[in-house]
C-alpha cells in the first residue's frame, strides 16, 4: 500500500521521523510493505475515511441518538460531554502565582540560550508551562523537533519550511478550474501536450486547439481523471467540514459565525486535507480534528506575530510529527504487528497488572472488560476527547515533555487514569465500568499526573496515597 506520487522536498525533520517520512512532508505511509507484519487484523479498527464510532453493547444507552437534544450530565455526547467553560476556573494561591512567574523566568532563561538545553526543558514543561507569552508555543515547537535546539538555525529553518508548506497547498489543494502552475496544469501539460490539434500549413493565423481528454473531463470515470480525485477530496473536506464546526464548541476560538473563528476553521481544514491527500493509506479520521486543535490553538496564541501568523503551516509540520509516533495505529495491516494498535493496548493491560494486579483481574478477568473497549480511542486521539481543554494542554506538556516518547508517558496516564478510579472499578460491573471508562470523571489533573510519572514497568504494585 504506496502513497502515490507526490512533490519533493521535506520538511527538516530528525531520523526517528525519517524512517516513517521517507521521500515527502506527511507522507506518514508510504510504504507498508516495508514494514512489520501485514497480516489481518482486529475489527477494532480505523478505516480510512471512516468515522469513529464509540463500542455500543446490546442493552446499553445510546450516546448519539440526537446530536441536538439537551442531555443530562449522564447522557452527555462522547465528543462534547465533558467541555466546560473556560471562564470557570479555580482561585489561584499566592504562591501558586509565584510558582508560575519562577517557572517563566526558569522558562525565559532557557528559551534565550543560544543553543537550548533540551533535557532541562523536558524537566521543566513536565510539571506543566504557563499560560501566555508564547512560551508553550516555542516549547512545543522544541519538544516536537520542529525548531531546532541552536538559536541561530530557526529563523533559516522556519522560513525554509513554511515555503514548502505554501508550495504543498498550491500544489494538492488547488482546484482543477484554477489556472496557473498547479499540480492539475502541469499534468496536463505533461501528458496532454502530444494531443495538440495540427491544423492545415496553408490555413495561418488559425488558432490550435487542445483535445478535451477523458482523463481530463468532470465526467470521466477513470481514476485517473483529475476530476475524480478532485471530488474524492471534496467528501473527505465535507466530513471534516462536519467535524470542524463540532471542535470545541464553548471556545469562540473553534466555533461561531464570527470571521476570526471561520479563519481558524479554514485553516484547520487545509491541514487536515492536506494531511488525507499525503497518506492516502490513512485519509482522513474522524478525532483527528481533536488532535490537531491544541497544535493550532497554541500555535495561533503566540504573542509573537510573525509566528502567530504562521500558525497554519507551524501547526501542520508539527502535526505530522505528533501523529508520526502513532500512525501505526491507524493502519490495519499492522494491527497483530509489534507497532500496531493491539501491541500498545497490550502494554497498557501488563502495564496495570504490573502496578495493580488486583485491579487487572477484576476488568480483564472477571468482568471481561478489555482494554479495546475504552482505551482505544484513549490512546489514538491522545486523550482529547477525555479531558477539558485546560488540562489537555496540560496533559500535553507532560507527554511532549516525557524523554521516552509521547507513547511511553500517554501509556502511563492512561494506567494512572484506571488506577484514580480503582474504588469504582472494583465495585461496579461489565456495564457500570464500561460506561465509566467511556465517560471519564473529572478528576485533579496534577495529581493524575504525579501517579503517572510514579509508575514504572519494573514495579510489583503500586499504592495509591490516602
Amino acid at each position: 500500500m504506496a502513497c502515490s506520487t507526490m512533490p519533493k522536498g521535506n520538511f527538516k525533520i530528525s531520523e526517528k521521523h525519517k524512517r516513517i517520512l521517507p521521500d515527502l512532508l506527511g507522507g506518514l505511509v508510504a510504504s507498508l510493505e516495508h514494514r512489520e507484519n501485514d497480516g489481518g487484523g482486529s475489527s477494532l479498527r480505523f478505516e480510512p475515511g471512516k468515522e469513529l464510532e464509540t463500542l455500543q453493547l446490546k442493552g446499553s444507552e445510546s450516546e448519539h441518538e440526537n446530536d441536538d437534544e439537551v442531555k443530562t450530565d449522564g447522557d452527555l455526547d462522547l465528543t462534547n460531554r465533558w467541555r466546560i467553560s473556560r471562564e470557570v476556573e479555580a482561585p489561584v494561591s499566592v504562591s501558586e502565582n509565584i510558582d508560575a512567574d519562577e517557572k517563566r523566568s526558569e522558562l525565559e532563561f532557557e528559551l534565550s540560550q543560544k543553543v537550548i538545553n533540551l533535557e532541562r526543558l523536558q524537566r521543566i514543561a513536565s510539571s506543566g508551562l504557563p499560560d501566555g507569552g508564547g512560551l508553550r508555543a516555542r516549547v512545543w515547537k522544541l519538544l516536537l523537533g520542529y525548531l531546532p535546539a541552536s538559536r541561530d538555525l530557526w529563523e533559516g529553518e522556519l522560513l525554509a519550511d513554511r515555503s514548502k508548506y505554501a508550495k504543498l497547498k498550491e500544489e494538492l489543494l488547488s482546484s482543477p478550474l484554477n489556472s496557473g502552475q498547479s499540480e492539475v496544469t502541469r499534468r496536463k501539460d505533461e501528458a496532454f501536450s502530444s494531443c495538440e490539434l495540427k491544423v492545415d500549413n496553408d490555413k495561418d493565423g488559425m488558432l490550435k486547439r487542445h483535445e478535451i481528454s477523458h482523463e481530463d473531463h468532470p465526467l470521466s470515470s477513470c481514476k485517473a481523471s483529475v476530476w475524480h480525485q478532485f471530488f474524492k477530496d471534496s467528501e473527505i473536506a465535507e466530513q471534516i467540514d462536519r467535524d470542524l464546526v463540532r471542535t470545541h464548541p464553548e471556545m469562540k476560538f473553534f466555533s461561531g459565525d464570527s470571521s476570526f473563528s471561520r479563519k481558524n476553521r479554514e485553516a484547520m481544514r487545509n491541514i487536515l486535507l492536506l494531511f488525507a491527500k499525503l497518506n492516502p493509506a490513512i485519509r482522513y479520521v474522524q478525532g483527528m480534528n481533536e488532535v490537531l486543535a491544541p497544535l493550532y490553538y497554541v500555535f495561533c496564541s503566540d504573542s509573537n506575530k510573525q509566528s502567530s501568523s504562521n500558525a497554519e503551516a507551524d501547526s501542520f509540520a508539527c502535526f505530522v510529527r505528533l501523529l508520526s509516533d502513532s500512525v501505526d495505529h491507524f493502519c490495519q495491516q499492522l494491527d497483530n504487528s509489534s507497532v500496531g494498535i493491539l501491541s500498545t493496548l497490550s502494554r497498557l493491560s501488563e502495564l496495570l497488572k504490573t502496578n495493580d494486579e488486583e485491579l487487572w483481574r477484576h476488568l480483564q478477568i472477571s468482568n471481561k472488560v478489555n482494554p479495546q473497549f475504552y482505551a482505544f480511542r484513549w490512546i489514538t486521539l491522545l486523550l482529547t476527547q477525555e479531558f477539558n481543554f485546560n488540562s489537555i494542554l496540560r496533559i500535553w506538556d507532560s507527554l511532549l515533555s516525557n524523554p521516552f516518547g509521547i507513547q511511553d508517558m500517554l501509556l502511563r496516564v492512561c494506567c494512572a487514569m484506571l488506577l484514580c478510579v480503582k474504588s469504582r472499578l472494583l465495585s461496579g460491573d461489565f456495564m457500570a465500568n464500561l460506561k465509566l471508562l467511556q465517560h471519564y470523571p473529572e478528576i485533579n489533573i496534577e495529581y493524575l499526573l504525579q501517579v503517572a510519572q510514579e509508575l514504572t514497568p519494573d514495579t510489583s504494585s503500586f499504592h495509591l496515597s490516602p
